[in-house]
């Protein structure tokens, strides 16, 4: 069974090709017309649309070939114990599912790394409980430049590995870049400390910026909400 996955964000479309579980290929595309041109292209036999910018009725009219869409009520492979589900972004519980699935159990933490960096909890009775929302690395260096006077914006494209910065723009980036950092490392060890079975998965934009953390119990895996959208998927059509 061949799953056509595709997860439409406000600035770029991601989908990937999965046989079963295994992923076979991944694009990402910029415009809708060239994903439209790929996804005519390929032969699949069922289709989940994940879009936070066009509704299922617009899909409707835009894609040629049937799709599950999506939504606060699609079916889930775990149970969700979200205490407001209907205010859960779906790429969150995408990314711990997508967790879950490659550890085939709980408990895992799913950390995505973008514009918010979200940590989503599923635990070893395959329950979905939630997490944390922080700014993510873009955000900080926004909020530092637009809510002071005199401090500018800072380029992040090259992460800062010294400790001590000597001039205001390396003391800026050294505080947003091992902020993150020490963020990520203490929630890790806090929630280690609570389910000491516990696996840890990264992913997001911002991941690979991080993979010197990666070790026995820890992964990058940034297309994480990919294989989460398949297992959905397979779990509705199965």
């Amino acid at each position: 069974m061949t799953n056509l996955i595709i997860d439409i964000g406000n600035t770029r479309i991601k989908s990937a090709l999965f046989e079963g579980k295994k992923l076979l290929e991944e694009e990402v595309f910029d415009e809708l017309e060239y994903a439209l041109s790929y996804w005519n292209s390929v032969s699949f036999d069922h289709c989940l649309v994940s879009s936070v910018k066009w509704s299922q009725a617009e899909l409707g009219d835009i894609l040629s070939f049937p799709f599950n869409y999506l939504s606060p009520t699609t079916k889930l492979p775990i149970y969700n114990a979200y205490g407001t589900p209907a205010s859960l972004g779906l790429d969150r519980v995408a990314g711990a599912i997508g967790a879950w699935a490659m550890r085939g159990k709980g408990p895992v933490l799913a950390i995505d790394l973008g514009t918010c960096i979200t940590f989503d909890l599923i635990d070893e009775s395959d329950t979905y409980l939630g997490g944390a929302i922080s700014p993510g690395l873009g955000m900080r260096a926004k909020a530092m430049h637009e809510q002071t006077a005199r401090l500018p914006l800072v380029d992040l494209t090259v992460k800062q590995a010294e400790l001590i910065g000597n001039n205001t723009i390396t003391c800026m980036q050294i505080g947003i870049w091992h902020g993150v950092e020490f963020e990520l490392r203490g929630q890790i060890e806090a929630y280690t400390k609570k389910f000491p079975e516990i696996e840890v998965f990264l992913s997001g934009g911002d991941a690979k910026s991080f993979d010197s953390l990666a070790k026995d119990l820890i992964f990058v895996v940034p297309n994480l909400v990919l294989y989460g959208l398949n297992s959905i998927l397979n779990h509705n059509v199965e």
